[in-house]
């Protein structure tokens, strides 16, 4: 080999480590790309930020000029504006009147116009500020259109229109405007409103929320029709009211303010009303409150509203039995075994049953019920309470002198009722325990005789302070003193007559 060759050979060592100039030099471009990657981040974040204020201000702007152009639209409420309103209302309802008809099986046809007719009844409700322009709903037919929309296959758009006639029906409102309120009370009447208020009732589902709402807010509508004008009571418990409400009673579902509210508006329906209690007879709605009474045998409502129900429903049995053909109803129900129960039970229901035995036994028309009380041993658990009024009555409302009078009312009424054995049986116990219960009939009677007497002292002076009085203030005065003398006698029947009635057969 050349020696040469051998001094000159260079073994391979690698890549050659950069000098440093070199290295500086590749630092230098690292920092400026870096920078300039630094740079454009920066810039694309600060487009993203500009834009999204930009489109801030774009909202901001929007959300302006529709705040303005609300505030231009907002009209002080006037005929004008009522028109208009009633006129967008009657074409909403006619358009989603035409679309379901065209697409009834294509909901999203015919969604958005029943969404606009649903605002449009929201709107309406600024008309019940003003009951003076209610003619215009009348005049315009909307009244009509409103009544139409009760039966609405939406139940949410027969809601929405409940909910308006609520309020426009307001007591408190239509005594604003009794001229206005006359011809809103006349439409909805010949429209046969309640009629058509029972057929949204019966397809109500009170498990959701808002029609259970819808069911709180018609029967508010027939309350405050019937305070308004008290003779339309008949027609509405006519018009299949009646029957839905005696329906919801029974109905087993839990107690709630929809309940608390039928036994209201059935009380209302039976006020001074012989047909409403002919007929709740007839639909078999004696049975219907005795059945719902029962429940409170032996156990006390476990709410104030319930207790109020409760309450609701015994003046309801009570008015019915005004009518002699209940009073049957009633003793064939065996009413009378459950007011029986009742007293004897001790609990709150006893005062109430107290007065229902009073309204079932008082007058000519009482005679077979009381025959049965003295049957199903009913003295003895009336003279108990003849004897002493229990010490627990104030905390169920009544006071000593109610219940005083209920006792001595329902003895007077066995007294002239009674005939036979029945009779005999009463008066002996008049006799028991050397006579110990006519001693308490003459101390209630004396009691009484003192309270007329200082009554009369006071009318008489009333009469003498009355040293001028206006035409006016000899009406009221005398119809004062006619009621006065109205309840002194009437107290009179029942205190004096049972001790007649004793001091006759037994003296």
């Amino acid at each position: 080999m050349d020696v040469g060759e051998l001094l000159s050979y260079q073994p391979n060592r690698g890549t050659k480590r950069p000098r440093d100039d070199e290295e500086e030099e590749l630092k230098m471009r690292r920092r400026q790309g870096g920078t300039r990657e630094r740079g454009r981040y920066r810039e694309e974040e600060t487009t993203v930020v500009e834009e999204a204020d930009d489109d801030k201000k774009r909202l901001l702007q929007i959300i302006d000029r529709e705040g303005e152009e609300e505030e231009e639209e907002e009209e002080p409420l006037d005929e004008s504006s009522v028109k208009k309103m009633i006129l967008t209302f009657e074409k909403r309802s006619y358009k989603n009147q035409e679309l379901r008809i065209k697409f009834p099986d294509n909901p999203e046809k015919f969604m958005e116009s029943e969404l606009d007719l649903n605002d449009i009844i929201q709107e309406m409700h600024v008309v019940a500020t003003m009951p003076d322009l209610y003619h215009l709903l009348v005049e315009l037919n909307a009244v009509q259109s409103l009544l139409g929309l009760l039966g609405h296959d939406n139940t949410d758009v027969s809601i929405a229109v409940v909910d308006l006639l609520q309020e426009l029906t307001d007591i408190d409102t239509l005594h604003e405007s009794e001229e206005g309120a006359e011809v809103l009370i006349d439409a909805l009447v010949d429209g046969q409103v309640v009629a058509l208020l029972v057929q949204n009732l019966e397809r109500l589902d009170e498990s959701v929320k808002e029609e259970a709402n819808g069911v709180h807010n018609t029967l508010a509508i027939v309350e405050n029709m019937a305070e308004f004008r008290p003779e339309m009571c008949t027609e509405a418990a006519q018009q299949g009211l009646l029957q839905w409400l005696l329906k919801r009673l029974k109905a087993k579902m839990p107690f709630d303010a929809n309940k608390l509210y039928c036994s209201e508006v059935l009380a209302i329906l039976l006020q001074d009303n012989d047909e409403n209690r002919e007929l709740l007879g007839e639909l078999d709605g004696i049975d219907v409150l005795l059945q719902q009474l029962s429940v409170f045998k032996r156990h006390n409502p476990s709410t104030a509203e319930e207790q109020e129900m409760m309450e609701n429903l015994f003046d309801s049995l009570c008015s019915c039995l005004m009518l002699s053909s209940n009073r049957e109803r009633f003793l064939k129900g065996e009413g009378l075994q459950l007011m029986n129960l009742m007293l004897r039970e001790k609990k709150i229901s006893r005062s109430s049953a107290l007065k229902v035995l009073d309204h079932a036994m008082i007058g000519p028309e009482g005679t077979d019920n009381c025959h049965k009380f003295v049957d199903i041993l009913g003295l003895r658990t009336i003279f108990p309470l003849f004897m002493k009024s229990p010490r627990k009555i104030k905390k169920v409302g009544t006071t000593e002198k109610e219940h005083e009078e209920h006792v001595c009312s329902i003895l007077a009424s066995l007294l002239r009722n009674l005939r036979g054995q029945q009779r005999t049986r009463l008066l002996n116990k008049f006799t028991e325990n050397d006579s110990e219960k006519v001693d308490r009939l003459m101390e209630l009677h004396f009691k009484y005789l003192d309270a007329m007497q200082v009554a009369d002292k006071k009318i008489e002076g009333e009469k003498h302070t009355n040293s001028q009085p206006d035409d006016y203030k000899v009406s009221c005065t005398d119809s004062h003193f006619g009621v006065s003398d109205t309840l002194r006698s009437s107290f009179r029947c029942q205190v004096l007559l049972p001790q007649t009635q004793v001091s006759k057969e037994t003296y």
